[in-house]
């Protein structure tokens, strides 16, 4: 799919989620916190939901988690331009509660149908809720930094769980594993190229018709 035709089916989606007044989420917030960056990109972000700033600029991750976000991404040389960022649920739950499971599933087609869109390589998550999607009955103290290739509505997608942001502003070693574990994005995303390359130089089958 090209670029355009992608932006052009995102801003459809917005349009009919701003217009959707079932979205448990919408009478307590200001504003929808669609998503933000690459629509051609083979990384995609899925945070938890919006907090105060996110709600006030209807963009993902701009307070103090969004900017730690913006560093881990310089240390693996990308732009947040560069990549697709978004969230489990896109109205901020109040007092920036954790998101319900009710009000997850209310959102859950407007995520997938970004994803499957976009259709990324490689899918970050950002926190227990978002790598619950992907990856259920696992804890990231376990799986934090360990990329699993899953079966996704019939793509094949890397899975990368993360710590959430934060979780690191508040806890020092958190951190500094969210840190290390950014490492590991960018060593997926070599691999993904290589084999990309590898594939491209294959001669090609010739049709017998």
């Amino acid at each position: 799919m090209l670029k355009e035709e992608k932006r052009q089916i995102l801003i459809d989606l917005m349009k009919k989620m701003k217009a959707d007044d079932s979205l448990p989420l919408k009478s307590g917030s200001t504003n929808l916190v669609f998503g933000e960056g690459n629509v051609d990109t083979k990384v995609v972000f899925i945070g938890e939901g919006p907090g105060f700033y996110e709600d006030q600029k209807a963009l993902p991750f701009v307070g103090r988690a969004g900017q730690l976000l913006n560093e881990l991404l310089t240390s693996i040389g990308l732009e947040r331009k560069e990549v697709f960022i978004t969230n489990v649920v896109h109205h901020r739950p109040p007092q920036n509660r954790d998101p319900l499971p009710e009000e997850m599933a209310a959102y859950q087609p407007y995520l997938d149908k970004i994803i499957e869109t976009i259709d990324p390589k490689v899918i970050v998550t950002l926190g227990r809720f978002s790598m619950g999607k992907f990856l259920p009955g696992v804890t990231i103290t376990r799986v934090h930094g360990k990329p699993e290739v899953i079966t996704w509505n019939g793509r094949t997608i890397t899975i990368v769980p993360m710590y959430h942001p934060a979780a690191a502003l508040r806890n020092g070693s958190i951190k500094l594993q969210l840190q290390k574990d950014f490492l590991v994005i960018k060593e997926v995303l070599e691999k993904i190229e290589k084999e990309e390359e590898e594939e491209k130089k294959k001669p090609k089958q010739e049709s017998l018709v």
